[in-house]
């Protein structure tokens, strides 16, 4: 049988902010059943379905997540983040997201404008190439494809 490869035209680091590790425990009825392992999972499928590789990382920590960010500047051609609770808070996240000058992409799994009030802006929403919000991890799957049009587009 005869394999076809697909080609890897890009890298996107897959960023989850506070308390995904908890996916699977965490209030279940809002956020559902699948675990971060399943997320990373999709995210690494879904990935290579376009052409692209996904790095997957979390952290409880802004200074980590901003860490990261500035590493994905020359490291990666995209970032799709669910920065959490952080998105509501951090200007920090903000600025390293529109330092990368990549394609990124937020993405939440609750729709965080029907719930509390302070949820409803985020400070990452402004520097996003598309935001994502109340689809569940199936999130994470339109997260993925998003940057991979991005990036093949300015691949041509």
């Amino acid at each position: 049988m005869e394999r076809t490869s697909v080609r890897v035209i890009g890298r996107v680091l897959v960023l989850n902010g506070p308390n995904p590790n908890l996916l699977g425990t965490r209030e279940p009825a809002l956020y559902g059943s699948d675990t971060l392992g399943d997320v990373e999972k999709v995210c690494h499928e879904t990935a290579a379905a376009h052409g692209l590789k996904a790095d997957c990382g979390q952290s409880d920590h802004e200074g980590g997540l901003v860490d990261a960010i500035h590493e994905a500047r020359t490291e990666f051609t995209g970032t799709a983040i669910n920065p959490g609770a952080c998105s509501h808070t951090s200007v920090a996240i903000r600025d390293a997201l529109a330092a990368v000058e990549r394609p990124v992409v937020e993405v939440h799994l609750t729709n965080i404008h029907r719930r509390e009030e302070f949820r409803h802006h985020s400070h990452v929403s402004g520097v996003a190439d598309a935001v994502i919000c109340g689809a569940g991890t199936d999130g994470y799957v339109f997260a993925l494809t998003r940057p991979a049009r991005l990036i093949g587009e300015g691949a041509r």
